[in-house]
């Protein structure tokens, strides 16, 4: 219920957001006529138009983008006839083409008042130029329904939201309505209202064409909702606060950890700064270490919700489990998804501990919840858990619910669960391997009433898996699709969306990269076009990796990379030789770059053969 209260109040806002100022000229331009047959339908139509583009965005990804672009653009189209009558009525008496007639017959009225379908028609034009103006509100409602799938609850936020401005437009229709009629009776001035009307409508489908309602105006406004929007969310539904162990330093630019990173779940614009990572290792019982090493029992934690699996997708390596029927078991939920190289190098540990402690009632759970589009894909996931030697059980969360139902924000995140099935524990992030052992030494202990034997488990990791050299990690995961990228270089910036010819700076600063040659930037992805076309990244850390896919038809991409002009030799990847030479086969994160000698800020350069690479994101280590 409070979630609808914001996201109505926050819809309420939006009239005062710059981009909505060149719409709503087309919607006073009607404000002259009675609201019940003008009005109420043009508001109505706005309302449901902009809660559908919305719901399509939840489930439709960049397809949906596309399609409201067009709609836009015949929006555009419409209210440039619109303004053309208003301003030149004789000119829409004498044109007889269909396009102008049509829009003669919205602008006009019947003998009996204006027409609730033409007006109706106008609110849907109006709902698709005002789809795009969004603040933090609207963006935590895409969010859950990005994470969660769409859903009934979704679209009746969605709704609340677009009810909440069609209110504010309501009032500012019947203020604007009771203005008019003042100047036209004391005036006589309806011919002029009406051209000025006109010139109005035709300035704001200027501005939206040229981008100038979400450009220059947002520059210029000395009012934003952004902000309020912002201080509602956070009063309301604060982010959990995190805690970092003493060896763990967050870069304050960045929120990348240096060092044992936890990396947070993604696609949520009402964060400040639309951070994608967050430095978490959260071990919720400070002070336990003592009593366990006395012996005693772990404390029960109630901060924590005990989660549920009955919402996966899929199972890998085992039937459908439930923690229900796990009871007498001691449970370690594994939140995971294979491109993400924090979770991979946390992985030996949940392998060896699987092992070692299987035969004394531990049950290990992976809970691989995706973050990208193919970590959806079964064939994907299964192959990765072959390849990864992963052996216990695997639950796919393709649609988040065992994630919310764990109030999860982090891979990787791992939560121990006692024999009465309550969680006694969680941790973010990498490290804490030593404390994360002895919760489940001690929890066994307790469900078996009896010591374990043996020390904590020694891991020797290779290739990605490896355990970072965090004191020299100064460069944070990067994402190439523009919704969260950052520190992009190339001239002009994106162009999102569209196929574009960038080019790379001479020079880059640390932690800047840049597209050279033809790519396709979208949302989250971005696909080369042609032959020669790289990528380039100034960085400053051991090992460099990079997700990628080859082309949509599966055809596999041959590269070649080079650190500061020439080939990488000693300091090549798992997945590229001395030469730099390379092949992407398969969607995943490659190891491209594992420096053997002293790191400092080098310049990469990946080159893609032959076009149709998907480039996703870049992490270090």
């Amino acid at each position: 219920m409070l979630l609808l209260f914001l996201a109505y109040f926050g819809g309420i806002l939006t009239i005062l957001s710059p981009c909505i100022l060149p719409v709503l000229p087309f919607v006073f331009a009607r404000s002259d006529q009675p609201f019940r047959k003008s009005g109420l339908p043009l508001l109505t139509g706005m309302a449901l138009t902009f809660a559908l583009v919305a719901s399509l965005a939840t489930v439709g990804g960049g397809w949906a983008v596309r399609a409201n672009q067009f709609g836009r653009g015949a929006a555009l189209v419409l209210f440039g006839i619109f303004g053309l009558t208003l301003l030149f009525s004789s000119l829409a008496e004498r044109v007889s083409r269909p396009i102008v007639q049509l829009g003669n017959r919205l602008s006009r009225t019947t003998d009996d008042g204006p027409s609730m379908a033409n007006s109706f028609l106008l609110g849907i034009g109006t709902g698709l130029l005002w789809a795009p103006c969004a603040g933090p509100i609207l963006g935590l409602i895409l969010t859950g329904a990005a994470l969660g799938g769409a859903s009934v609850h979704t679209v009746f936020l969605l709704l609340a939201y677009a009810a909440g401005a069609a209110t504010s437009l309501t009032l500012a229709l019947l203020a604007g309505g009771k203005v008019f009629a003042a100047m036209k009776s004391s005036l006589g001035a309806e011919e002029w209202i009406r051209r000025i009307l006109g010139v109005a409508v035709l300035a704001g489908v200027v501005a939206v064409t040229f981008g100038l309602d979400r450009g220059i105006l947002t520059r210029l406004s000395l009012s934003s909702t952004a902000n309020l929007e912002q201080g509602l969310l956070d009063r309301f539904h604060p982010q959990k606060a995190e805690t970092a162990t003493k060896d763990e330093a967050i870069a304050p630019s960045t929120a990348m950890m240096a060092g044992s990173g936890a990396m947070m779940a993604g696609n949520q614009p009402a964060m400040a700064a639309n951070n994608a990572m967050m430095a978490a290792n959260q071990p919720a019982m400070s002070g336990n270490n003592a009593m366990m090493a006395a012996g005693g029992a772990p404390p029960a934690a109630d901060t924590v919700p005990t989660g549920d699996l009955s919402g996966a997708t899929a199972w890998i390596n085992s039937q459908p489990l439930t923690l229900a029927a796990l009871h007498g078991k001691v449970v370690l939920i594994d939140f995971w998804t294979y491109s993400c190289i924090n979770c991979l190098r946390t992985l030996p540990y949940i392998k060896a501990w699987n092992e070692k402690y299987k035969d004394s009632g531990l049950v290990v759970i992976g809970v691989h919840t995706p973050e990208f589009p193919f970590e959806k894909d079964e064939s994907n996931v299964r192959k990765a858990v072959r390849d990864l030697g992963v052996t216990y059980p695997v639950a796919m969360d393709n649609d988040y619910r065992i994630w919310r139902s764990f109030n999860n924000e982090y891979w990787p995140a791992h939560y121990f669960i006692d024999a009465t099935g309550k969680v006694r524990y969680h941790h973010f992030g990498e490290g804490g391997y030593e404390e994360s052992e002895n919760w489940i030494r001690s929890l066994l202990e307790e469900a078996n009433h009896k010591p374990l034997p043996g020390s904590a488990t020694q891991i020797s990791a290779s290739g990605a898996e490896a355990a970072a050299d965090s004191n020299d990690v100064q460069s944070p995961e990067t994402y190439v699709g523009y919704h969260r990228a950052e520190h992009f270089a190339s001239p002009g910036g994106f162009n999102q969306n569209e196929p574009q010819a960038y080019e790379a700076p001479a020079t880059l600063k640390l932690n800047e990269w840049a597209f050279a040659g033809q790519w396709q930037d979208e949302r989250q992805i971005a696909t080369s076009l042609a032959p020669a076309s790289a990528i380039v990244y100034r960085f400053h850390a051991r090992d460099l990796h990079l997700v990628l896919g080859p082309s949509k038809a599966g055809k596999p991409i041959r590269f070649r990379v080079t650190i500061d002009g020439k080939a990488p030799g000693a300091d090549h990847g798992m997945d590229t030789d001395a030469d730099g030479y390379g092949t992407v086969t398969s969607d995943r994160l490659y190891q491209l770059i594992r420096q053997q000698g002293k790191v400092q800020d080098r310049t990469f350069r990946i080159e893609f053969l032959v076009p149709g690479v998907q480039a996703y994101s870049f992490t270090f280590g």
